[in-house]
């Protein structure tokens, strides 16, 4: 996975082949199809796993006893501080999921999907307390927001004037004053 990444990150997904990656890597192709069935399952499984740490920390923000503010300004500075430590994941997702298989592009949008859910329902149980506006869609809301973390892998540059904190702390705070009632 570390090779493929490398590699994805530095020539893209299409002009990576097989074999150049399970060099990098030192393995067979045997090894590699031992645990990846295509080139496709790889690219899949490099944007999953950065998913499914982003879920579970969404998760465990979502899930604490404190201030519904609290916890959707955490897991909003979260989800850019893991992108951003995740970088070349995100920048090669974005850049291939749609190579990706239509089957495996079913999967990702539907994972996805559940994390924006579980975002937005942060969102929803501030409304109904009356701690953020209803005044914008929370769809428009998240789409925003998500927005903003999808284009990191554009702009931000590690060692660059700000910190992936302080970045993540600007972004959850644009989020938090367009909820404000």
């Amino acid at each position: 996975m570390e090779a493929a990444t490398r590699l994805f990150a530095q020539q893209g997904y299409d002009r990576t082949s097989v074999q150049e990656i399970v060099e990098a890597a030192g393995v067979t192709k045997g090894a590699l199809y031992h645990y990846f069935g295509s080139k496709d399952d790889l690219l899949h499984e490099i944007y999953s796993r950065l998913l499914r740490l982003q879920q579970e920390r969404l998760d465990l923000f979502a899930g604490r006893q404190a201030p519904v503010e609290d916890r959707l300004r955490q897991a909003a500075a979260d989800v850019v501080v893991t992108t951003i430590d995740n970088l070349d994941d995100a920048m090669i997702f974005f850049r291939s999921m749609h190579q990706l298989s239509p089957e495996k592009q079913k999967q990702v949008r539907a994972e996805r999907r559940r994390y924006h859910e579980r975002f937005r329902a942060l969102i929803e149980e501030g409304r109904r307390g009356g701690v953020f506006s209803d005044v914008t869609p929370a769809d428009l809301v998240v789409d925003y927001h998500f927005g903003s973390v999808h284009h990191l892998s554009s702009w931000y540059r590690p060692g660059g004037r700000l910190t992936p904190q302080e970045v993540a702390d600007h972004l959850a705070d644009l989020l938090l004053r367009s909820l404000r009632p």
